[in-house]
């Protein structure tokens, strides 16, 4: 069985294709759902929340952008690359889209699609038994109360 160069690599809108293909293929799919289901019609809105990798670093890595353009109707093998920016600019100045490629409804980044950034997880640092390793102190918010810990 032979592979492509084509089976190996998806291309994308950039500036990182794994961050705009993936997204770009569920939004796609996602509003031909409505289309299929005859629910284009009746959608008012949708709400868009991206987790994980995507809600970390999409904004950078364009999934934003990818997510709009998919709920247009677009798919990554497919876009104009020529025109996304263009077509982007008109969706900020409209603060709408054309979901599916027909149904006009609202949608502004920060409304209608947000980034779910996981908290950032520090690792616990390993405490050794030297005294300049333990912490001396924890302010606990209680009033003006400061708590002495870790004697």
């Amino acid at each position: 069985m032979a592979i492509s160069v084509f089976d190996l690599f998806k291309v994308g809108i950039g500036p990182s294709s794994s961050h705009t293909g993936g997204p770009m293929v569920a939004a796609h799919r996602f509003a031909r759902g409505l289309h299929r289901d005859g629910l284009l019609e009746r959608t008012a809105s949708v709400r868009v929340i991206l987790y994980g990798s995507l809600g970390l670093t999409g904004k950078g890595h364009g999934s934003d952008k990818a997510v709009a353009l998919g709920l247009e109707g677009d798919r990554p093998e497919l876009v104009d690359v020529d025109t996304v920016d263009e077509r982007l600019a008109a969706i900020r100045s409209r603060g709408s889209l054309r979901l599916f490629g027909t149904r006009e409804i609202p949608f502004v980044v920060g409304e209608h699609l947000s980034f779910e950034r996981p908290p950032l997880r520090l690792p616990r640092p390993r405490h050794q038994d030297h005294e300049g390793h333990r912490p001396r102190h924890a302010r606990q918010i209680q009033g003006d109360r400061t708590r002495r810990t870790c004697r």
